[in-house]
């Protein structure tokens, strides 16, 4: 085993795929593919799952990712005391679901950062490939929520991909509409109230269902139904169509703002926000002061933090 196989495998679950990791590595796929192989065999473990899908990390890899990285910490600090060399860049992953407070703590990590390299990297995407993310290592930490309907389902696929999920907060449901909504002066609305008005959700691809979307609740039947895939593009649309979407209801500039406000949902539903990560991963120094970041921007918009 040598520093240079760990580096592959580091890089390979970074990239997500052997090619893209071989044009990187500046080595050809055969030769990246033979290295592991050879990393594999002297292990006596399969680090990688091989299908015509791509690669994921095996239950093994994934315990080995995290000692790997582990080395190479050490081996970079190893050089900076010794060798003046450059210390290893800080990185951290973080896939999320469509939170500006995601958002926010992640720039406040960002600048809290004192170091002239890092390489950091957050993805607002569907809520499956979340779980993925941070199963396969691609993610440290993912950012979803439980509630009464969805956690029984979701619950038993992060068990079965040896995934932990730590409670951060609950809130209760908010509306989003545009403030020359004739609604956006009401105290709380009620579905019935916005059954006029287009329904904007957050599409979840051909593998998602009513467990996996981001809005704990939605209209038995709307006539006017938008699937977005991001958060600029539902938030023009909540103001050129007047249209509205569910969520925690934490705002932040994008929200606070003379075009959108936010209304408290009748509804006895809640949302339980929390992150995931791997149970065989150590988190990195990184995303332990991204999730600190996150507690206390949560805190500042008038949250009780779950302990």
């Amino acid at each position: 085993m040598t520093l240079l196989q760990l580096k592959y495998i580091v890089k390979i679950v970074e990239c997500g795929s052997m090619n893209e990791a071989s044009h990187e590595l500046y080595i050809s796929q055969p030769a990246l593919s033979s290295a592991v192989k050879e990393l594999e065999k002297e292990m006596g473990i399969e680090i990688f799952t091989r299908s015509s899908q791509g690669i994921a990390l095996t239950v093994d890899g994934a315990e080995f990712l995290t000692y790997a990285r582990q080395v190479l910490d050490q081996s970079a600090l190893l050089e900076e005391r010794y060798k003046n060399a450059k210390p290893r860049k800080q990185l951290c992953q973080v896939s999320t679901q469509h939170y500006m407070f995601a958002v926010e703590a992640f720039v406040e990590l960002i600048n809290s950062i004192k170091s002239d390299e890092y390489e950091f990297t957050i993805r607002e995407t569907r809520t499956r490939d979340i779980i993925n993310q941070v199963a396969n290592m691609q993610s440290e930490v993912g950012i979803l929520y439980l509630s009464d309907f969805n956690k029984d389902v979701i619950g038993k696929l992060l068990r079965e991909k040896h995934l932990e999920f730590h409670p951060v907060f609950r809130a209760g449901l908010h509306v989003f509409l545009s403030r020359s909504n004739p609604l956006a002066s009401k105290k709380s609305l009620t579905m019935e109230d916005l059954k006029p008005y287009p329904w904007i959700q957050y599409e979840q691809g051909e593998e998602g269902s009513f467990y996996f979307a981001e809005e704990a609740v939605w209209p038995e039947y709307s006539p006017k139904q938008i699937n977005v895939t991001d958060r600029a593009t539902i938030l023009n649309f909540i103001v050129g169509l007047n249209g509205y979407t569910v969520c925690s209801g934490i705002d932040n500039e994008d929200l606070n703002s003379d075009k959108i406000v936010t209304v408290p949902l009748e509804s006895d539903e809640t949302m339980l926000v929390g992150w995931i990560t791997n149970e065989r991963a150590k988190l990195s120094q990184a995303a332990e002061v991204y999730l600190e970041k996150l507690k206390s921007v949560i805190a500042s918009h008038g949250y009780t933090l779950i302990d």
